[in-house]
């Protein structure tokens, strides 16, 4: 009888399994890390710090100029940043590396590079084993061009892998007029992963009060679809790693990123829905799975169904549309 080998690496991190936990409330406490690691996560990535909380930690009062890029961010920064700043998430990388064996990777909402030259080396004294850039930039003038805005995220990271010899994933949106240009972009000035996609925050409208309110903020397995695609594009064609996140619920969902060339797999709703408890739950469906097929390591099947390995190439593209068109199987 196989015995699946789930572990795997992520930006030259070990992993045991592929499964890591998502930067969220989940992992913003070092009782959230623990029970990440108890419940079998393979790495965890810290709740994301705001630019705005460093600011706001050095401002007795803050300018908020700059924090509607993050439409919620306002009433965020004034909550979070005066319950969790700077100092505080250092000490959290700390004790963290003190009381669990799982890497460690922080994670930064960065909207302007004028922090992270000086931050970037905080958190690698601190002992953080990688960074994850959450670059959150939505364009919303009418005067933003594509190019100004590709600048701006290669500027963000360049600045914070001139400072680190951590590797660095950068957490993007989908919203880009060529996403393999700018994924192979990154790569090539020294990103080793891509976190695909950054899951913006939601609105909504109360119509009874007539004013902006949170939409609804956890995802569905509907949701994986365009990592899926995007993963299974760039699989082995940009020089460095993926991760997938947005739409993990149940051990299929991460069988069919792996398949199209994931390395690892970020959850983070369905954590919320049924408890940190749920690792195991997909960690156990991922091995079932393998042994059925008679893989005993992920790395036998990883990236199978990516374009790069298809005979059929233009099935990731364009009739794929065509046969959602006419319906043809």
């Amino acid at each position: 009888m196989l015995v699946a080998n789930l572990s795997t690496s992520y930006m030259g991190l070990p992993l045991k399994n592929p499964f890591i936990v998502s930067s969220s409330g989940l992992t913003q406490s070092i009782q959230g890390i623990e029970r990440s690691q108890k419940a079998g996560a393979g790495a965890v990535v810290l709740k994301s710090l705001f630019e705005e909380q460093i600011d706001f930690e050095l401002k007795a009062e803050q300018d908020l100029g700059e924090v509607a890029v993050h439409p919620e961010a306002e009433l965020y920064i004034r909550q979070m940043g005066k319950q969790i700043g700077p100092n505080e998430y250092l000490e959290l990388i700390r004790t963290s590396k003190s009381r669990v064996d799982i890497p460690v990777i922080a994670s930064v909402n960065c909207v302007s590079p004028k922090w992270w030259t000086n931050w970037a080396r905080q958190l690698q004294d601190a002992g953080a084993d990688a960074i994850e850039l959450n670059v959150a930039l939505m364009p919303r003038g009418l005067d933003e061009r594509a190019e100004e805005i590709e600048a701006r995220v290669l500027k963000i990271v360049g600045a914070v892998l001139g400072e680190v010899s951590l590797p660095v994933a950068v957490k993007l949106g989908p919203y880009f007029t060529s996403l393999p240009r700018l994924s192979a972009e990154l790569a090539r000035r020294g990103v080793k992963a891509l976190v695909l996609f950054n899951r913006f925050y939601q609105l909504d409208i109360d119509v009874t009060e007539m004013e902006l309110v949170p939409g609804y903020q956890f995802s569905t397995s509907s949701e994986i679809y365009q990592s899926l695609r995007w993963i299974s594009i760039l699989q082995g064609q940009i020089g460095c790693e993926l991760a997938a996140s947005t739409g993990v619920h149940e051990p299929a969902d991460a069988v069919k990123l792996l398949l199209a060339g994931a390395n690892a797999v970020q959850v983070c709703s369905s954590l919320y829905a049924q408890g940190y408890e749920h690792l195991g739950t997909l960690a156990k469906g991922l091995s079932e799975w393998m042994d059925a097929k008679r893989f005993e390591s992920i790395e036998q099947f990883r990236g199978r169904l990516s374009q790069a390995a298809s005979a059929n190439p233009e099935q990731y593209e364009r009739l794929q549309y065509i046969k959602a068109l006419t319906g043809v199987a």
